[in-house]
């Protein structure tokens, strides 16, 4: 199935304030654009879930990052070109983006999701710079979608909150399925592991505390 029409049905209802449930590079997830504090709310009301509990967001790239982050500690650089894993990072002091996206203490966590190594050069927007051709796996799809949003997502797991995350789409409840205005259609989920990411915080003084190995 070809991405690219699939990725533009998407963005087209994020940036309508829509709420989304797609594939990730870890799970699927329920996502909308994290600068639209409506939007943000709707994917806390679809999972019941307190706004005061803190949400992971997407970015395609360091240069994403950038842009919503006040400062990136220069060990975020380091993490983020060698990890060969799911990797959220917390950074402080977050920025442009919705208040519900944000934790209390003003930090966000936003994850680069990860291409696979089937991926091709073309198939790594993030890596080349690229449009992606054809089909994609997760990561790539993910990247490609928030690339092409040009603002974070966020991604949270497609579940009410308290119970399991669904290690696939089949386990996904048809409560979540049908809250959201779009479902990205079952063939991306296929770079989806199922399991969640690492979890690292950092501090602008270089320190690093990890939450989640």
């Amino acid at each position: 199935m070809d991405s690219t029409p699939i990725i533009q049905e998407a963005v087209e209802i994020l940036r309508k304030g829509g709420v989304i449930l797609y594939p990730t590079d870890t799970v699927w997830g329920i996502g909308c654009d994290a600068t639209n504090e409506a939007a943000v709310a709707r994917v806390f009301e679809i999972k019941r879930r307190s706004e005061a509990k803190s949400l992971v967001l997407l970015a395609c790239d360091l240069d994403m990052v950038a842009k919503h982050v006040k400062q990136i500690p220069s060990i975020a650089i380091d993490l983020v070109e060698v990890n060969d894993a799911p990797m959220t990072i917390i950074y402080p002091g977050a920025q442009y983006l919705a208040p519900n996206a944000v934790a209390e203490d003003g930090s966000v966590g936003i994850r680069i999701p990860l291409v696979l190594e089937e991926d091709s050069e073309d198939e790594a927007p993030a890596r080349k710079g690229a449009a992606p051709k054809g089909n994609l796996t997760a990561g790539a799809f993910c990247r490609e979608l928030v690339r092409r949003l040009r603002r974070p997502l966020v991604s949270t797991s497609a579940n009410i909150s308290g119970e399991p995350t669904p290690a696939s789409f089949a386990e996904i409840s048809e409560e979540i399925k049908s809250a959201v205005d779009y479902v990205v259609p079952k063939p991306f989920g296929a770079g989806a592991s199922g399991r969640s990411s690492q979890i690292i915080k950092l501090g602008l003084d270089g320190e690093v505390q990890i939450l989640r190995p």
